[in-house]
């Protein structure tokens, strides 16, 4: 079954962090390749910022378009990665395993295939 991680963590606390790039970076390497190796990964990505995002939504039939993240909150969605698990524990041990989780935060989802 097909779990997507939603990684949420604080950007803008993420963004004054420039010293730890490198570290950060080599930890999310080394957790893909062990993800790929187990044959779970299907897909990952990082989000640009909030501070590049746009939010739209229809109200009584109007689009209204808005600079910024859907919701104002400090921790912001900021990538996911998308695994091919026997069930649901498997995709907590991954999820468990990221190194997100040192300052961010990290939702399980299941995905519902389409018919």
């Amino acid at each position: 079954m097909k779990y997507v991680l939603l990684i949420y963590t604080d950007q803008l606390a993420y963004a004054a962090e420039s010293s730890v790039d490198y570290q950060r970076s080599t930890a999310y390497d080394a957790y893909a390749a062990a993800a790929r190796q187990e044959a779970v990964l299907l897909a990952a990505e990082t989000l640009y910022p909030i501070t590049v995002a746009t939010t739209i939504r229809v109200r009584d039939g109007k689009t209204l378009i808005t600079d910024g993240p859907f919701a104002e909150t400090p921790d912001q969605l900021s990538g996911y990665y998308v695994l091919d698990c026997l069930d649901e524990s498997v995709a907590a041990h991954w999820a468990a395993a990221h190194p997100g989780l040192h300052d961010g935060t990290i939702e399980i989802r299941p995905v519902m295939p389409f018919a």
